[in-house]
């Protein structure tokens, strides 16, 4: 392994935090969350790589999964459960996977992440095959659920990339694509809950959002093929046929209730 660094673990810059009123906290950890945007703005290029050679995947019938342990995977796993209501596509394409299984999305798991060899079988289960990516995330770079996984996957052809808040990490090393974003030390020193898991999240949101809009999940700037499950939905979906084919609300509403989805009632009214 190639030493490196973990900057992830490097004492914060603050302390006596048990000192500071509830303002100097709150101004503190809001200084050190503006670094990470900047941070992540830096990776773009990795991202891009990512997207375009997921989307040649994706296109052809391929999945993403994200596997990840603790916030990482649990960031993973938000990130994914979000793809089926925001842009209608079925859970199957998009998946996220923890060490510890679905029972660690709420409690940690003792020593999951520890298991080399297990993200691949949970990956396994679902049949993964070449035309997978999967996408690793580890604050740390060093879980050995995650590497495991994104080695195992690699070798055996599938696209692979690893985010990481620690550059030079194993995760790094082992990913085709790495996504390392030197966030800094944490507020509370070591706790990547925070700096880490904002940045890993804003990179989700970015891969996954910038993936629906290449495979035509968005048309304009809108989510016109959103799942239409609550009132609130119902509402935004009214709006965007209002906007798009210049109807009043009423006739809107009757025009999706009609149709059932956004995008259908974009291309098939008024033929």
């Amino acid at each position: 392994m190639t030493d490196f660094k973990k900057i992830t673990e490097v004492d914060s810059v603050y302390d006596r935090l048990e000192h500071m009123s509830t303002s100097e906290l709150l101004t503190s950890i809001n200084r050190e969350d503006q670094k990470v945007a900047g941070a992540v703005a830096l990776v773009i290029p990795k991202i891009e790589q990512l997207v375009e050679l997921l989307t040649e995947r994706f296109l052809k019938g391929g999945r993403l999964f994200y596997i990840g342990a603790g916030t990482s995977g649990r960031l993973g796993i938000l990130d994914a459960s979000e793809i089926p209501p925001t842009f209608g596509l079925p859970h199957e394409r998009v998946i996220g996977l923890i060490a510890g299984g679905d029972s660690a999305i709420r409690k940690a798991v003792e020593f999951a992440e520890d298991d080399r060899e297990q993200a691949w079988k949970d990956l396994e289960a679902f049949g993964i095959n070449e035309l997978d990516t999967v996408v690793g995330i580890a604050s740390s770079g060093t879980t050995p659920y995650v590497i495991g996984g994104v080695s195992t996957a690699r070798k055996k052809g599938l696209l692979t990339a690893g985010i990481t808040n620690n550059p030079g990490s194993p995760l790094a090393l082992e990913a085709e694509i790495p996504i390392e974003i030197p966030v800094g030390p944490e507020f509370v020193t070591g706790s990547t809950r925070m700096k880490g898991g904002t940045s890993q999240k804003l990179a989700l949101n970015m891969i996954s959002t910038a993936l629906m809009i290449r495979i035509g999940r968005v048309r304009g700037n809108k989510m016109v093929n959103m799942q239409l499950s609550n009132n609130k939905l119902v509402d935004r979906g009214t709006r965007y046929l209002m906007d798009s084919l210049g109807l009043d609300y009423k006739t809107a509403t009757e025009v999706l209730q009609k149709y059932g989805s956004v995008k259908k009632a974009m291309d098939e009214y008024g033929k």
